[in-house]
């Protein structure tokens, strides 16, 4: 009986700590790697930019194999849903809307773009990435045209969301920072399986360790002496 009781609760739940810890981190550290390449900071930028594949990976994977509205096959469709749901059919999952899960891929994308060739990176003087001796001189000019050009996109995109955060939220009455803050709110419910957190936290460490092994393995500059 308590563990049905238990099973009722935790079906409540539409967003997991791994999902809302991530989406956190996001609001916080894009702004923070803006600033710290704005203000030269490339030790700060380029730790920044491992911590964001870290977390952008482990979300990849608990799309996989976490909570139901954590999943990507709970809440990912196709153009014809997209469609559906602009003419105001409504949408299938409890979690995103269709254009609200392409927006989790997108991000998700250009995250890891701009995270990635960061480090093929370098100002010039004194920063180089962590893969820059790597790569050749013309792999290294695209990704640094990559970094600039993604950047972009991702200010816009980021305009797009809060733009359509603010709508969802103001405009239309759907408690979506409530949800997002304490997993469920009024009408924002889940009605799946909820994930133990502690694999989330497990994926992430192992992708993390595997981040740092394989930058260890990175060629590092040739001493002139």
């Amino acid at each position: 009986m308590q563990d049905k009781a238990q099973e009722k609760i935790q079906g409540r739940t539409l967003w997991d700590w791994p999902v809302r810890i991530i989406h956190w981190s996001f609001v916080v550290l894009i702004p923070l790697a803006w600033w710290t390449a704005e203000e030269s900071l490339y030790e700060y930028h380029e730790w920044i930019g491992l911590i964001l594949i870290t977390l952008v990976v482990t979300r990849i994977f608990w799309g996989f194999v976490g909570s139901t509205h954590a999943r990507f096959i709970d809440f990912l469709t196709g153009p014809a849903a997209v469609v559906a749901y602009m003419r105001g059919q409504g949408a299938r999952s409890l979690g995103h809307n269709p254009l609200g899960a392409w927006s989790v891929i997108t991000l998700l994308v250009l995250l890891l773009l701009q995270a990635i060739s960061g480090l093929f990176n370098t100002d010039d003087i004194l920063f180089n990435g962590p893969l820059y001796y790597m790569a050749s001189d013309g792999f290294r000019n695209a990704m640094g045209e990559v970094h600039d050009i993604v950047f972009n996109l991702l200010l816009a995109f980021v305009a797009l969301h809060l733009a359509a955060v603010f709508y969802h939220q103001f405009k239309l009455k759907e408690k979506l920072l409530q949800a997002m803050i304490r997993g469920r709110a009024n009408g924002r419910e889940g009605d799946g399986f909820t994930a133990n957190p502690v694999w989330a936290l497990l994926i992430g460490g192992a992708v993390a360790a595997l981040i740092w092994w394989g930058l260890s393995l990175a060629p590092q500059p040739t001493p002139i002496w």
